[in-house]
């Protein structure tokens, strides 16, 4: 197969595709779990991104020619940036218009963010078969603004086929393959912890969240005696203050983030989409603390109320935490913690890295 895809590369008939999406982690990762894959079908892939944003250095870490473009946010809510950033976009098009020359992709495949709406549009346009993932239960509004220049759109939910206009598919959301390869003595090593305790692991989203990690901080004398905590506080988020046995503090963690996640007996996360169904994945009983939807569009609510609902996640509202509850909520967790196990091995699972692959496999075949 290996000297197939280099006489076809030699031929030069080669497949191109171009990934894009960017802003979060959670618009970054799934595409990611996808490179391994197009290689191995002889896909040559290039990446469209932010000039500044975190997929940047992401990606270039992974050997994958990295394209930046300008990028701004619109905004629901008012901000000064609102009278710049309109510009930032039109010159992204432009940019993301000029690549689409350049690279000349057989197929373009976006998990969305706002820097991604460019370059499906400039895709659409130049009638390229486009891609889009959308892993909440409703469009964000950098999908929405892409759909109509979408080919397909995949949904990690099944509700969310009806957002999208005859174009959706139910595909889950594509899984990093390394995620099922860490080891707990790996992880254990990694926090500095003997093991003799359980282990909670406290992740609060790829720019922290200060009402979590407060709370989290305000309940370790009562969490402490029966768990050692792994807490990932996000970019400048620790607190040097607090120094106690059995509480390890990290901003983040990457390469070791599939030991920290099989050592975790529980977790407790943000509702991000693409984090809980990694959770899902790996069977991680877990306690979900949602964005307000004074702090987001709500999406966060309703992935929460989702995998609440089908037995696989435990949730608190952020306006309900306080330390105590929070210790009452986690000791429940791991108490009933068999129950959420149960329920997530019994969850239909699809290979959604697969599908999306062979879907993007007959679109370039098709052009």
């Amino acid at each position: 197969m290996a000297n197939a895809f280099r006489i076809c590369h030699f031929n030069g008939n080669m497949k191109k595709i171009v990934l894009t999406g960017g802003g979060t982690a959670g618009h970054v990762t799934p595409n990611i779990a996808l490179i391994d894959r197009l290689k191995e079908e002889g896909f040559e892939v290039s990446y469209i991104g932010s000039k500044t944003g975190i997929e940047k250095e992401l990606i270039e870490n992974l050997g994958i020619p990295y394209y930046g473009i300008s990028s701004g946010k619109l905004r629901r809510y008012f901000s000064l940036k609102n009278f710049t950033d309109p510009f930032r976009v039109l010159k992204g098009c432009r940019e993301a218009r000029k690549l689409m020359k350049q690279l000349k992709p057989d197929v373009v495949f976006s998990k969305g963010g706002f820097v991604s709406v460019p370059v499906v549009r400039a895709a659409g346009k130049a009638k390229i078969p486009t891609v889009s993932h959308e892993s909440d239960m409703t469009p964000g509004l950098a999908n929405k603004l892409s759909i109509r220049y979408a080919t397909k759109v995949c949904c990690n939910f099944a509700e969310t086929l009806a957002h999208v206009k005859g174009k959706g598919v139910h595909t889950g959301t594509p899984i990093r393959k390394e995620l099922f390869t860490g080891t707990r003595e790996a992880g254990l090593a990694y926090a500095g912890f003997d093991g003799a305790k359980p282990v909670i692991l406290v992740v609060g989203g790829s720019t922290g969240a200060v009402r979590v990690n407060d709370a989290v901080r305000a309940a370790l004398p009562k969490l402490l005696p029966e768990f050692d905590i792994l807490h990932l506080c996000g970019k400048g988020k620790t607190d040097p203050s607090v120094n106690e046995a059995g509480y390890v503090q990290k901003e983040y963690c990457d390469r070791e983030m599939k030991d920290v996640l099989t050592m975790a007996d529980v977790v407790i996360s943000r509702a991000g989409a693409n984090s809980i169904c990694e959770l899902l994945a790996l069977h991680k009983p877990n306690l979900l603390i949602p964005l307000s939807a004074e702090a987001s569009r709500g999406d966060q609510l309703l992935n929460a109320a989702s995998f609440e609902k089908q037995g696989f996640s435990m949730v608190l509202q952020e306006s309900e935490i306080t330390p105590e509850v929070l210790t009452e909520k986690v000791q429940e967790l791991y108490n009933n913690r068999g129950k959420y196990i149960e329920a997530m091995e019994k969850s239909p699972t699809s290979d959604a890295t697969e599908m999306i692959v062979s879907m993007l496999k007959e679109l370039s075949e098709s052009k």
